[in-house]
C-alpha cells in the first residue's frame, strides 16, 4: 500500500543521507523523493527502503515493488509535466539506474532515476540526457557529499550516433543468446 504522506515517523535515508522531509511517496519497500539536482522538472529518484549499493542485493519482493513504485511515479508525473496531463503519450519518460560507480552512480544505493520527457527538453539531441547524467549536471550525490569528500561522476560514455554502428546479422545475434540462455542454466535460473 502507498502513502503520499511521507515518511511519518520514520526517518529515510538515501545512502548515508537523512532526506524524509524530501519523500514524497512510500510504499512497503520503497520511497521517492525529490531530486536534489533535477536535470529537468520533473527530475525524481526511487529507492528502496533499505539500503542496497546494487539492483541484484534487491529481494523479488523488493524488485517488484520498486518498479511498482516508478509506475506509480511516472502516472503522476504525467498528470504534472505532460502537455496533455490525460494522456501518458504526449510525452515521455527516461528511467534510468546507474548501478556501480563506474556508472556514474554516486549515492551507495539504488536509485532508479523518473524524468519526465518533452520534445526539445534538453536541445534538439534527447540523448544528451545520459551525458548529462554522467556530468556534474548529473552528480545526485555531489552537494550531499560536500560536506566530507565529494565523489566524481564517473561512467561517462562518448557518443556513439547511429551511423557509426553496424548490424549485426541474424546469426549472430541468435549465437549470442544460445550463450545467454547456456550461461542462465549453469547459473540454474531456467
Amino acid at each position: 500500500m502507498a502513502s503520499t504522506t511521507g515518511a511519518g515517523s520514520r526517518t529515510i535515508k538515501f545512502g548515508p543521507f537523512e532526506v524524509t522531509k524530501q519523500v514524497f511517496l512510500t510504499t512497503p519497500h520503497s520511497f521517492a523523493l525529490v531530486n536534489l539536482k533535477p536535470l529537468v522538472p520533473g527530475h525524481v529518484l526511487v529507492c528502496p527502503l533499505r539500503q542496497h549499493l546494487r539492483l541484484t542485493d534487491l529481494s523479488p519482493a523488493e524488485t517488484a515493488d520498486l518498479f511498482g513504485a516508478v509506475q506509480l511515479t511516472q502516472k503522476m508525473l504525467a498528470k504534472r509535466y505532460f502537455p496533455d496531463p490525460e494522456h501518458l503519450l504526449s510525452g515521455s519518460f527516461t528511467i534510468a539506474i546507474q548501478d556501480g560507480p563506474e556508472s556514474g552512480q554516486t549515492v551507495p544505493h539504488v536509485h532508479v532515476h523518473v524524468i519526465p520527457r518533452r520534445a526539445n527538453d534538453v536541445g534538439e539531441n534527447p540523448d544528451v540526457i545520459y551525458t548529462k547524467m554522467a556530468s556534474e549536471d548529473g552528480n545526485v550525490g555531489g552537494a550531499l557529499w560536500d560536506r566530507e569528500r565529494r565523489p566524481a561522476p564517473g561512467g561517462a560514455m562518448p557518443p556513439i550516433e547511429d551511423h557509426d554502428r553496424n548490424a549485426r546479422t541474424a546469426d549472430d545475434m541468435e549465437d549470442e543468446a544460445e550463450q545467454y540462455r547456456e550461461a542462465l542454466k549453469q547459473m540454474g535460473s531456467v
